[in-house]
């Protein structure tokens, strides 16, 4: 399918099928998270694939959205916290392997190019950024594989660390749910072009 296809036919899915994918898929869903981009190349995101009936159930409790069991897959998006204290390295592989060799950056100004001193908070938020781009990418390859998701972020995240057994460096930031849609949603209602563009400049 053309990219510019699987944009625009990509809906939210609360109901599927009860039908089993492959490992196979899983992994082809998986590896396109793995290739997302990440701010400094850190790749904090981190699946646990949920796919028996009893870890489903598990996580159905977790959620008020108690369709997700019946997805063929849920996975669990997290963030590695610890992925930030990579960061230095992960700019010196980068600049070694010569990813801004010819770019115009000026390291000249301390003012700009100094690492923000960063709260838990804001990297949670930072980290979080970068695994909703592998998340995405789930999203549009499983259009493309024909099967349908739907991002959940309301879910009782202490009661799913828990459950998980998952350390505090593993921060739960979307459940999705993958399978075969029970459904044709119509595309819902987009704001026209222009409200999105604030200004050229």
């Amino acid at each position: 399918m053309e990219l510019s296809d699987v944009i625009a036919s990509r809906r939210s899915i609360r109901k599927f099928r009860e039908d089993d994918i492959s490992a196979d898929t899983v992994r082809l869903l998986l590896d396109a998270a793995r290739l997302a981009p990440s701010g400094s190349n850190l790749q904090p995101a981190r699946f646990i694939v949920a796919q028996s009936p009893t870890a489903k159930e598990a996580l159905g409790r977790c959620t008020p959205y108690k369709f997700i069991v019946k997805a063929s897959v849920i996975f669990v998006c997290c963030a590695d916290l610890t992925a930030i204290t990579t960061r230095e390295r992960r700019l010196g592989g980068l600049l070694q392997e010569g990813a801004f060799e010819g770019v115009d950056i000026d390291m000249n100004d301390a003012s700009i190019t100094t690492s923000a001193i960063m709260d838990e908070e804001a990297v949670k938020a930072y980290l979080s950024m970068n695994v909703a781009i592998a998340i995405e990418h789930i999203v549009l390859k499983a259009v493309d594989l024909g099967l349908g998701s739907c991002w959940l972020g309301r879910f009782d995240r202490e009661k799913l660390k828990e459950y998980l057994a998952l350390d505090e460096s593993i921060y739960p930031v979307v459940l999705l749910p993958v399978g075969h849609p029970d459904q044709s949603p119509k595309a819902r209602p987009r704001f026209a072009l222009d409200k999105f563009v604030l200004k050229t400049i």
